[in-house]
């Protein structure tokens, strides 16, 4: 299978070109550099050229914070550019993946949110990633399907646990958020339950919205205590890490006190499971490391 990515050095993009070449896929990656998904001749002409068997949409404007006095780049990158792929994969008949994200939500209550449940994004991030899904349905291609997941990590880019590391290593002492819950998820896990869909988007079985994530739902601070003891392997210092609420960390952007959501949908394709993320931390933070 021929996968064209949209996104080529972020976590996501990064992960699908190693998980497609170790299934035997062939995969091209696409980044701003060669050229703007906000661009639709430009899309639809690399659409055409490249003519994949599969479209991945990887590529955001994930900036949270930034996103509050930048919302115009926001949308551009993540309703237009989602409207145009979307259109694009339509035109051509090709099956067509996008990846969304849990700040659709306003993170009230404490259950796992669903796919149907009612969105309320609290920011710009949420709001233009919504718009995105929208945009997305509103092109009206049956063949393409929406995974919506949340806290990711890898090796690549820039990240939470990359964070905590760097953090770790000068500090003795880290305050870290303890009221916001969520699914921490390995980006080269996302690869695989795309790669999984794929076949079923492809065969009009599997569309609209689906949820995905890693299995064991923790905290912030739940999940940076679980980096620091992956450190110890490596001989790193293990810093004190003190629980805090949301209030005591203010940011441009509010996030989603409850951000876990519910993956059911994705649990009854066939194959389907959702991974403990903790191995996937093991590798991160291995990979990482190794880095120096």
């Amino acid at each position: 299978m021929k996968l064209l990515v949209f996104g080529r050095g972020g976590q996501l993009a990064l992960a699908l070109r190693d998980q497609g070449a170790a299934q035997g896929h062939e995969v091209v990656c696409l980044g701003r550099e060669s050229l703007s998904i906000a661009d639709g001749g430009a899309v639809a002409a690399a659409v055409r050229g490249h003519a994949p068997d599969l479209i991945v949409n990887a590529a955001a404007y994930t900036a949270v914070d930034k996103a509050e006095s930048e919302p115009e780049e926001a949308f551009a990158v993540n309703e237009a550019g989602t409207r145009n792929i979307a259109v694009a994969a339509r035109a051509d008949d090709i099956p067509f993946l996008h990846v969304s994200t849990d700040y659709v939500f306003d993170g009230s209550g404490d259950r796992p949110w669903r796919e149907d449940d009612p969105t309320g994004p609290l920011g710009i991030y949420g709001k233009s990633k919504l718009a995105g899904e929208q945009a997305m349905a509103s092109a009206g291609w049956g063949r393409s399907a929406v995974l919506r997941t949340s806290w990711v990590f890898s090796p690549y880019g820039a990240n939470f646990v990359r964070t905590m590391l760097r953090l770790g290593a000068d500090r003795p002492e880290l305050r870290v958020v303890a009221d916001q819950r969520g699914r921490p998820t390995g980006a080269h896990d996302i690869a695989d339950a795309l790669l999984l869909m794929a076949p079923h988007v492809a065969a009009g079985t599997a569309q609209g919205l689906y949820h995905f994530g890693g299995a064991a739902p923790t905290t912030w601070h739940g999940f940076a205590q679980a980096i620091f003891a992956e450190g110890v392997r490596h001989g790193r210092p293990v810093p004190t890490v003190h629980p805090i609420a949301t209030t005591d960390y203010p940011t441009p952007a509010a996030r989603p006190g409850n951000s876990v959501l519910d993956c059911s949908r994705f649990l009854a394709l066939p194959g389907a499971r959702l991974p403990d993320w903790r191995p996937s931390l093991a590798r991160a933070v291995d990979a990482l490391l190794a880095m120096g």
